[in-house]
């Protein structure tokens, strides 16, 4: 019996070392295998991404420049699904991300181009739709070369992410796949503002209140709401169907839209005040720079919008007697556009599509000193435009639409204020360009707001932008609020939609104090 006990005594102690050695194995093969999972979803993750080393920068396929100028269709056709994710996969994850930096609306850019490598599209359009309210217009338009891919860190030697495509691709995925759902506020709120204006500024703001449970109206003088969005920008660069969707879709979220109002005619200013706990101006800058010297009353001599709206309405398929009657169109005309902005590039651009006998860009610097998108440069280029660089116009002449101008050459001095190199025109080098059609793009000023608003308490710039303060982006008139390009002069369409969405926050805080 004693014999036993200890037998069993002892197969008990060994049980228990042998446990005891069996959960030590077990928690170190644990260890191991969790070690050996973790290297296996390094090296998948790294096929995913860090790829620059060996896949090349690829932008989307571009038609033929014989081929695009025969239609308004965008130049670029779309990333496929596995284009898309080789392309986000060059990404390089970088501690510090410039191209996030440098992006005013501080877009994830890094988290949502990771998401697109690992094919988790859903995921990568949620990141991009909580900083950008139109990341597929932005994806488009917006001039990636000076802003996220210009600072992209791995640029020199590998060329940098195909950022906006990418971008674009995300969004379009996400229209098509249904993601994109009218707003459902979490609660309604009994207060309502008033946004005059429906370009990016104001309807960034529209949907960040309206989300907030805002009840949200926007008036606008032109028939369709967008702004420059859907009447200054070409149908190459940005097909209208994208922003007649977000518009679409806003109007479904209980945004009220009241189109061909102008305010101080249709209602006054003092009218929408009252109607609404707040107002916010965004109206955007339309009236064109002039050149220093006189038209003399040619006919043939037209502003850059003006010739740009036209050719949207037209192709809208609105009814436009301008066009039909040759006042705005180019067709068969020798067509001078003075200016070197993306603006005279959407003109030069319009007017080779539109068949126009010739198109030179009359620029008073070098290539190096246009202040518009080099790739934008590059496409004009490739479409046959004629550039005329270092040629300053002095004097029109002519009869009715036939119109000469005499253009001076100029070197570039020392730079200005700004930092830019002034233009001094070289004597007696001068000669005369001749044209049908001449359409200045020299940029955009700010309307006289209080004058056509009646409203003269809105106080102006120096500069005729609206004055605010910029902590809250009030004016000088408690509730109204001002946004976009009527406060920080002609800029870009991203830079419209940061200041619309810091206008929502700053109206919301005015209001739930009130």
């Amino acid at each position: 019996m004693i014999i036993t006990v200890n037998f069993l005594n002892n197969r008990s102690v060994l049980l228990t070392q042998y446990l005891v050695i069996y959960k030590a194995f077990l928690k170190k093969f644990q260890f191991l295998l969790q070690y050996l999972k973790g290297l296996v979803i390094f090296i998948f993750m790294t096929t995913k991404l860090l790829q620059f080393v060996n896949q090349k920068r690829e932008m989307p396929k571009k038609r033929g420049s014989s081929l695009r100028l025969k239609d308004f269709d965008e130049i670029y056709k779309n990333f496929n699904k596995l284009e898309a994710k080789k392309q986000a996969g060059r990404c390089s994850q970088c501690g510090v991300p410039f191209c996030q930096v440098h992006c005013p609306l501080q877009n994830n850019i890094p988290d949502w181009l990771k998401l697109a490598a690992e094919n988790r599209l859903e995921e990568a359009y949620e990141v991009a739709q909580s900083t950008n309210n139109f990341p597929e217009i932005c994806g488009s338009i917006c001039p990636q070369d000076r802003l996220c891919e210009g600072n992209c860190v791995i640029e020199k030697g590998f060329e940098s992410v195909t950022i906006g495509r990418v971008e674009k691709h995300i969004t379009d995925t996400a229209w098509k796949s249904g993601w994109i759902k009218p707003l459902i506020p979490p609660k309604e709120i009994n207060k309502s503002i008033g946004i005059i204006g429906s370009g990016p500024a104001g309807l960034a703001a529209a949907e960040q209140l309206r989300k907030k449970g805002y009840k949200v109206e926007i008036y606008d003088r032109y028939d369709r709401p967008g702004g420059l969005l859907i009447y200054g920008i070409p149908n190459f660069k940005l097909e209208k169907y994208a922003v007649q969707r977000r518009t679409k879709i806003l109007k479904e979220s209980g945004i009220v839209f009241h189109n061909n109002f102008e305010v101080g005619k249709t209602k006054s200013f003092d009218f929408l005040k009252k109607k609404h706990d707040a107002l916010l101006i965004a109206t955007g800058v339309y009236k064109a720079k002039e050149l220093d010297f006189s038209e003399e009353n040619l006919t043939g001599i037209v502003p850059a919008l003006d010739f740009l709206i036209t050719n949207n309405k037209k192709g809208l398929g609105d009814n436009v007697p301008e066009f039909d009657n040759g006042k705005l169109n180019s067709i068969n005309k020798n067509v001078v556009v003075i200016g070197g902005g993306d603006t005279a590039m959407d003109c030069v651009r319009t007017a080779v599509r539109q068949n126009a006998k010739s198109v030179t860009c009359l620029y008073r610097r070098n290539r190096e000193n246009m202040p518009g998108s080099m790739r934008e440069v590059f496409h004009a280029e490739e479409e046959g435009i004629n550039f005329s660089w270092l040629s300053l116009p002095t004097k029109f002449k002519g009869v009715n639409s036939h119109v000469d101008i005499d253009v001076a050459e100029v070197a570039l001095g020392k730079p200005d204020a700004s930092g830019r190199m002034i233009p001094k025109i070289l004597l007696n080098k001068t000669h005369t360009l001749k044209a049908d059609l001449i359409i200045k793009a020299l940029g955009f000023n700010p309307e006289n707001i209080p004058k056509m608003f009646n409203e003269p308490k809105l106080k102006v710039t120096n500069w005729g932008t609206l004055k605010i303060d910029h902590n809250t982006m009030m004016s000088s008139k408690a509730g109204v609020f001002a946004a976009g390009d009527i406060v920080r002069g002609a800029s870009l369409v991203v830079w419209a939609i940061k200041d619309g969405r810091d206008a929502a926050e700053s109206i919301h805080k005015y209001l739930i104090k009130c």
